[in-house]
């Protein structure tokens, strides 16, 4: 028995880890996944079609039940490819999203009730992203976003309400369709702030009054362009560093990512040179030894 860490491995383990690795980590296993996740796609869409389900009830179910025990085999083999180290299956978050989909699919509340269980079947769909690495990278640009995107919202919403009370002010008295009250003022600017709308809106606040254009030309510099620039650098920041993470991650893996291998292809270039330099040297010094040979040509 070995030791690795605090988990402890026995040779079966390891014998199973290394059976089920070679086949979760074959490019042929990754591949009929992805198909069989598409496959579900297509299925979930057909059933939105009321004449298909009514027709093809049965053969639908079974076909559900294929699904569900061809992607609990998968999760099985997953997990099987940890056998001689537990704990690193439980550190990949995409390893806990494919087991708790798994799993809720076999509670009883979820197999009674349909919608929930058409949501955990839609949930499926998402694992696409574990196949596909630059959506990988998007999904946890998205997620890493959240607490920016958090503090975004709320400047935005102080933006929106003190411009709206300030609608509500000079306008509500002459266009109280518009800011007739605090609720419809900061639906009309949430409108405007996508630009939609703003010359005539430009159109009727003129009517009003002439200063009105500095009421609008400020809330769209401010709410169209400053804010969503502001926005669009916090999810560019969270790209950059969920492809930090997803290189650092295939690295610990033993797969070198496009940057390491771009590396690795430099350094063995520079080797080269000069394997051929020092190659160089060593014919030179060798055609002077034969030179001040005795008897050499001159």
């Amino acid at each position: 028995m070995t030791y690795d860490g605090l988990t402890r491995s026995t040779p079966g383990r390891q014998a199973v880890a290394e059976r089920c690795r070679g086949l979760t980590e074959a490019r042929w296993f990754g591949l009929a996944v992805f198909v069989l996740i598409l496959a579900n796609a297509a299925v979930l869409g057909v059933e939105t079609y009321t004449g298909v389900v009514h027709r093809w009830h049965g053969e639908l179910k079974v076909v559900e039940h294929c699904f569900l025990v061809l992607f609990t085999a998968e999760v099985l083999l997953r997990i099987g490819a940890h056998a001689d180290r537990p704990r690193d299956f439980f550190r990949d978050p995409w390893n806990l999203f494919d087991l708790a989909v798994v799993l809720c699919a076999f509670l009883p509340f979820a197999r009674e009730n349909t919608t929930v269980l058409r949501l955990l079947r839609l949930a499926r769909v998402l694992r696409t992203a574990r196949f596909l690495p630059q959506l990988r990278i998007v999904l946890v640009a998205v997620g890493r976003s959240l607490p920016g995107t958090v503090s975004f919202l709320l400047v935005g919403a102080l933006v929106l309400y003190v411009y709206a009370m300030v609608g509500w002010v000079f306008f509500a008295d002459d266009d109280p369709e518009h800011f007739g009250s605090i609720g419809r003022a900061v639906l009309t600017l949430f409108l405007l702030m996508t630009l939609d709308g703003l010359g005539d809106a430009v159109r009727a606040g003129l009517e009003i009054s002439r200063w009105s254009f500095v009421y609008y030309a400020t809330y769209v510099l401010i709410a169209s362009f400053v804010l969503v620039n502001v926005l669009i650098g916090v999810v560019i920041t969270s790209l950059d560093e969920a492809r930090t993470m997803e290189e650092q991650q295939a690295r610990e893996r033993g797969r070198p990512s496009a940057a390491d291998a771009a590396d690795a292809t430099d350094d063995a270039e520079h080797e080269l040179r000069t394997r051929i330099a020092t190659a160089r040297r060593a014919l030179d010094d060798l055609e002077e030894s034969l030179e001040r040979l005795p008897g050499a040509r001159r």
